[in-house]
């Protein structure tokens, strides 16, 4: 009876896994109701490792090339089965082959906007997107920690567990930077690189090594778009000073006449025309300094018109604290033309 299951036994003398295309990262070989023959050939294509694992320990790993199995091939296996000499008769073993190809545009997003803390701003409630790369560098690593038993292990069975790894690192790539959250949103590929290198030892720890890493996209609440807009708007000019009062009295112009035109009134419009021509005016001689490496000049206030009534008057000193506070108007300007205004209505 015995010698009738060993005829009946199907024995193995090559191994091999030509891959599909289907982005399958682990493959297990069939082995039910067959055993390995001494001097087999393993074939291990390019971008591909196998792993003999005996009774759930890892033992043998196989790069590219051919090999023919024996006890000098098959060292760690050889200790775990007490082979004492050059074995002749068939063996049982697992043999699992990997994926060492490079994983391409795996994407990446946040669902719903995600609360990050910043050094400026606090809590920052943002969306991004991007994509990355991968690939298996440690076998064992993934086999032991992902891959497991399993008969074939895909792209698609994995692509939920990295995106849960880049959301739940995001926050610590900001904070680890040391740069604030609005250097990075306006810097793409800083944002970039500030993830990869929190996320590359997180991958490591699957057995993966991270390729690549992109962000695609960054969407920020409207108030932090705007001040992102600006700070944009400042790195064309640079660090000059001069550049940056030209750049301050231009975008304060539109937002002003805006401003004091709706307010109505005979203040208003005297505030609006008033400010537009000294602004106006600033804004010449700054360009003027700017060429000739002058210091900028600072706006002055618009003269309120004599005999305005007293919600005029108040009307016109919200405005200049608008001025005051976008750092048009300094301190000691808007206080003298505050005492000014408030003698009228004594």
């Amino acid at each position: 009876m015995a010698l009738m299951d060993f005829i009946k036994k199907q024995f193995i003398d090559v191994i091999q896994w030509t891959e599909s295309g289907d982005g399958t990262l682990a493959w297990r070989f069939p082995m039910a109701g067959m055993e390995i023959q001494n001097g087999a050939m393993l074939t291990v294509r390019a971008s591909q490792v196998a792993v003999f694992v005996n009774e759930g320990q890892v033992a043998d790993v196989f790069g590219p090339g051919m090999h023919k199995l024996g006890t000098q091939t098959l060292p760690v296996l050889t200790y775990l089965k007490n082979w004492d000499k050059l074995f002749e008769s068939p063996f049982k073993s697992d043999v699992y082959f990997f994926s060492t190809r490079q994983q391409l545009d795996q994407k990446w997003g946040t669902p719903q906007p995600i609360s990050i803390r910043d050094q400026d701003f606090g809590a920052v409630r943002l969306r991004a997107f991007g994509n990355y790369a991968y690939r298996i560098a440690d076998p064992k690593a993934f086999h032991v920690n992902v891959s497991g038993t399993r008969d074939s292990y895909t792209v698609a069975d994995l692509d939920g567990q990295l995106r849960g790894l880049v959301l739940q690192n995001i926050s610590n790539a900001i904070a680890a930077s040391g740069l604030p959250f609005l250097d990075l949103a306006a810097n793409q590929s800083m944002f970039a690189e500030a993830l990869a290198r929190q996320l590359q030892p997180e991958f490591a720890k699957l057995g993966l090594q991270l390729d690549g890493f992109t962000v695609q996209s960054v969407s920020l609440p409207e108030e932090l778009q705007k001040i992102l807009d600006q700070k944009i708007g400042m790195g064309m000019v640079g660090n000059d000073m001069g550049k940056f009062m030209q750049y301050q009295t231009a975008q304060a112009i539109p937002k002003l006449a805006e401003t004091a035109g709706a307010g109505g009134g005979i203040a208003g419009d005297a505030m609006g025309l008033g400010a537009g021509v000294a602004l106006g005016q600033v804004l010449a001689q700054n360009l003027q300094a700017g060429l000739q490496g002058g210091a900028p000049v600072a706006a002055a206030p618009a003269a309120a018109p004599a005999g305005v009534k007293p919600e005029e008057v108040m009307a016109t000193l919200e405005k200049l604290a608008e001025l005051q506070a976008k750092g048009i108007l300094t301190q000691q300007e808007f206080d003298a033309k505050k005492a000014e205004l408030l003698k009228k209505l004594v």
